[in-house]
């Protein structure tokens, strides 16, 4: 990449001017009416003026390194011949908080630490992924550095979809030999008789989620032939009871919801050469009210506890839609002052 252009000033009044020198990429960069620089410039704040394969970059000082940090990022990203989509461009704001790189470059700004970094990139047969959120790539490093993996946070911020992602490819690379993902049927409790159909008719709308991630990942008729070979498995959390899983990627999702008994057996069926990851909300807790949950539980005994990682997803990592954003912090703000609010206490057990 040749991405060259100067700062004597960055601040209101001297813009920080960027030059592409690859015209079949700028089109890519800028997006079809500029629609990329439009949401950077929503995201950040800054004024983006484009002439030909130049940007003018103006606005507050701050806003302005992050606005550069984050078009360097993208333009690296073309160079690889990755796509730079909307949610590509939104991920890159994101980013764009957390400088590093060579603060002496020739642009005289810091570039933002490439998502395509062997540990925060994982390809598989449909797509490939990268972290879209600071929390996410710190998600990735944990999942291939440890073989326990706690992922808590609010809805929207990818942690159950990148645990199933790294199964996945930790599967067609052979470092695991099967998949298993749980979850428990909390809303089923012991009653799944009345419901329609055989067991796992029964069981099957609680395990949907994870279905959706896995047939989004790899080709529909691999996922089919893979789970007949048993080599995917999805089962509600008590069909885990008594089992040894060895040789496997084990996700636990919605672990919010289990009781730290149900937590202790699931844990333990950890065998030789296998990982696990377990993803909760501690602000959905769909337990009968009084009944403690697991993942606090879990916690609060495991944390510091040598190959296990804690990760702490916020609103600042939800990668879905920006409105989604926008309902978590309403619903944090509310919840703020309420000392009984699960996700502050939560929140308080995990700070040092």
């Amino acid at each position: 990449m040749s991405l060259s252009g100067r700062r004597a000033s960055v601040d209101a009044e001297r813009p920080l001017l960027l030059q592409f020198d690859d015209n079949q990429l700028v089109p890519m960069l800028f997006g079809r009416h500029d629609e990329n620089l439009a949401r950077l410039e929503e995201h950040l704040g800054v004024t983006l003026v484009s002439r030909g394969n130049r940007i003018a970059v103006s606005g507050e000082s701050e806003a302005v390194e992050r606005a550069g940090r984050a078009l360097r990022a993208l333009w690296e990203r073309l160079q690889r011949g990755l796509e730079v989509s909307p949610a590509e461009v939104d991920a890159a704001a994101r980013l764009s908080a957390a400088p590093g790189g060579d603060p002496s470059n020739d642009i005289g700004i810091a570039a933002v630490p490439t998502a395509e970094s062997d540990e925060a990139v994982i390809r598989t047969r449909k797509r490939t992924i990268t972290a879209r959120s600071p929390g996410q790539r710190t998600y990735l490093e944990a999942l291939r550095r440890h073989e326990l993996v706690f992922a808590i946070g609010p809805a929207g911020t990818g942690k159950t979809y990148l645990a199933v992602a790294m199964a996945v490819d930790c599967l067609l690379q052979g470092s695991v030999d099967r998949i298993i993902l749980s979850r428990p049927a909390v809303e089923a409790g012991e009653r799944l008789g009345f419901l329609p159909g055989d067991l796992k008719e029964k069981v099957d709308p609680y395990l949907r989620p994870l279905y959706d991630a896995l047939f989004d990942l790899l080709p529909a008729e691999q996922v089919e032939r893979r789970m007949a070979a048993h080599e995917i498995e999805i089962a509600p959390l008590a069909f885990m009871r008594g089992r040894t899983l060895s040789n496997a990627f084990v996700i636990l999702d919605e672990a919010q919801n289990t009781t730290p008994v149900q937590m202790k057996m699931f844990l333990t069926r950890m065998g030789e050469h296998s990982r696990m990851a377990v993803t909760g909300d501690m602000t959905q807790i769909d337990l009968p009210s009084g009944t403690p949950s697991g993942l606090r539980d879990a916690a609060g005994l495991l944390a510091g506890l040598k190959g296990v990682s804690f990760v702490q997803f916020t609103d600042q990592d939800v990668v879905r839609h920006n409105l989604v954003t926008r309902i978590v912090q309403a619903y944090q703000a509310r919840d703020a002052g309420d000392p009984q609010n699960e996700g502050d206490l939560f929140d308080r057990e995990l700070k040092p």
